[in-house]
């Protein structure tokens, strides 16, 4: 396969066909947690993208250089974690003593990403699908996209929702829930492009 058809390939399946929220169902909990307004939505999508290029950027050479050649290549999740975790950590600090204006509108958004299942699995699944370094970052980007994009669109769903008429038994998170859904179901339809 080409290279820029590759490139199409998984821009298009990251974002849509294969998206870690709606069809992996990877990064729930600040799906359903943050997403309450937009400008929470676009902080933390910003800050998944970011998080999940750079953890891509650290976690390729460790399994590539150290683990393979360790023969201890079984260990990646926990190298994994411990990288994800000290990136962020290292982030948050950066952040607070350069960028004080952005480390406060992102709040309590930043160590929510250590914990982010999301990032863990894109790094994860690039060691699974045998990509290079560069393919390994341009996957982790088109990820962190579809990440976003879905944390805007639910976002303003949800904002909708709140402003309509809702039968008391499903205000809160039952039409929360059923909005994902639904949401989940449309973007499951976005697999018949890959056929």
């Amino acid at each position: 396969m080409e290279i820029a058809q590759k490139l199409l390939f998984i821009l298009v399946a990251e974002v849509f066909i294969e998206n870690f929220v709606l069809t992996k169902f990877l990064g729930i909990c600040p799906f359903l947690g943050v997403s309450k307004k937009i400008s929470g939505s676009l902080s933390m999508g910003l800050a998944v993208m970011v998080v999940m290029v750079c953890a891509a950027i650290f976690t390729y050479p460790v399994y590539t250089f150290v683990l393979v050649p360790l023969n201890i290549a079984y260990m990646n999740t926990i190298m994994f974690i411990l990288i994800i975790a000290l990136f962020v950590q290292i982030m948050e600090m950066a952040l607070k003593k350069y960028f004080s204006p952005l480390y406060k509108a992102l709040g309590v958004y930043l160590p929510l990403i250590t914990t982010n299942c999301a990032i863990l699995g894109v790094t994860l699944l690039n060691i699974k699908n045998e990509y290079n370094f560069l393919l390994s970052v341009f996957n982790s980007f088109c990820a962190g996209l579809g990440f976003l994009m879905v944390m805007l669109i639910f976002s303003g769903i949800r904002e909708r929702v709140e402003q309509s008429d809702v039968p008391e038994s499903l205000k809160g998170t039952p039409i929360t829930l059923i909005a994902a859904a639904i949401m989940s179901l449309s973007f499951i339809g976005f697999g018949g492009m890959a056929g």
